[in-house]
């Protein structure tokens, strides 16, 4: 299982278990990190979606993957006696890295809406989110009371 000890920066595909005190970072652009915390907020995952849904067949399935990452955070949080139903969930990211490209749907807002919506049929509250617009996310938390701590770079 891994723990990120005292301070970690999570690359696309990574989840990470923290305890209180334990430092988790990462850095988005059209991807998803979502936190998931118990409401006394002792103890936190995060993770880093590349792409939303399952694993096209013949790929590799790993945390790149939205139902593979979440999969991972529920193992992390059972592991521990925690529900993940009963977690506070903070999501970040689906930004529009080509704003200038006409589309009516970014691969950003996709990962957003698909992340959200997994979310809540899962049964998990999403008490905080900050997503789309056009700007790269630097995202740190430090387990405990605080919430994450997200700087937007406009691209």
């Amino acid at each position: 299982m891994k723990r990120c000890g005292s301070a970690c920066t999570l690359h696309p595909g990574d989840v990470v278990f923290g305890q209180r005190g334990d430092c988790l970072d990462t850095l988005l652009g059209s991807c998803i990190a979502v936190v998931l915390t118990d409401p006394r907020r002792t103890v936190g995952v995060m993770c880093h979606i590349v792409h939303t849904g399952q694993a096209s067949r013949g790929a590799c399935a790993s945390g790149t993957y939205g139902e593979v990452a979440l999969d991972m955070m529920f193992e992390r949080l059972r592991a521990r006696c925690i529900d993940p139903r009963q977690c506070d969930a903070y999501v970040y990211g689906g930004g529009n890295m080509f704003p200038n490209q006409p589309c009516e749907c970014h691969v950003g807002e996709r990962n957003a809406n698909w992340v959200l919506d997994e979310l809540a049929h899962q049964g998990i509250k999403v008490v905080l989110q900050d997503l789309g617009g056009s700007a790269y996310r630097r995202l740190s938390w430090t387990v405990g009371p605080d919430v994450p701590k997200v700087v937007a770079v406009r691209v």
